[in-house]
């Protein structure tokens, strides 16, 4: 029997490869041969690269679910700016799910359902945020704009990595950079900042705009 930690090897190499190369593109044998074992090996663990997709699926479930369920921490400009981060960052990790999402959805409809219900959850999340944001003072909006700025927020996380494939002259894959989508999603709540708040928004401008 092989080492326990042939498992996560399997899923950190197939990670790797769906995010560099797409989901349609990996098949097992390109795993396996990544890895330097053979496709009966990959196997004994993971009978088709559906299991493997779905277990990385359901750990970009629970790191977002963790995110999520963190939004009653969020007091303060630079508490907001850090929870963006660190979306972007669980998001950029598992780039493969957001980016081919219509074949995941397509190949895969359970998870393209989990897809959608974890969207649903995401926007409750933001709203539950931006209720908290008005709640402590920070921004000062109408309930009615609460819920659009939650809704910008959940589009903007959702399609920034299909956003930046697009850019002119930049590799998307290699130079997305978690920080500056935070603070660009961050411009979103600008209008509605009050002025005791803008002092990290300015300090952030100024680290990422010059």
């Amino acid at each position: 029997m092989a080492s326990p930690n042939t498992r996560d090897r399997i899923l950190l190499t197939s990670l790797a490869l769906f995010n560099a190369e797409g989901l349609a593109a990996v098949s097992t044998h390109k795993i396996a041969a990544e890895m330097g074992i053979s496709p009966g090996n990959l196997h004994y663990h993971f009978k088709a690269k559906q299991l493997i997709v779905e277990r990385l699926f359901m750990r970009f479930e629970q790191r977002l679910g963790l995110l999520n369920g963190s939004t009653a921490a969020v007091a303060a400009i630079d508490d907001l700016w850090l929870a963006l981060h660190l979306r972007f960052e669980a998001i950029d990790e598992y780039r493969f799910v957001y980016r081919d999402m219509a074949f995941l959805a397509a190949e895969y409809p359970a998870l393209g359902q989990r897809a959608q219900e974890l969207t649903a959850q995401n926007l409750l999340a933001a709203q539950s945020l931006c209720e908290g944001l008005v709640a402590s003072g920070v921004i000062q909006t109408s309930a009615e704009q609460a819920r659009i700025l939650a809704l910008q927020i959940v589009f903007t996380t959702t399609c920034w990595l299909s956003f930046e494939r697009l850019v002119p002259g930049r590799e998307a894959q290699a130079e997305a950079d978690p920080g500056l989508a935070a603070f660009y999603t961050l411009t979103l709540i600008s209008p509605y900042v009050s002025s005791d708040s803008r002092a990290y928004l300015d300090y952030l401008r100024g680290k990422y705009l010059g």
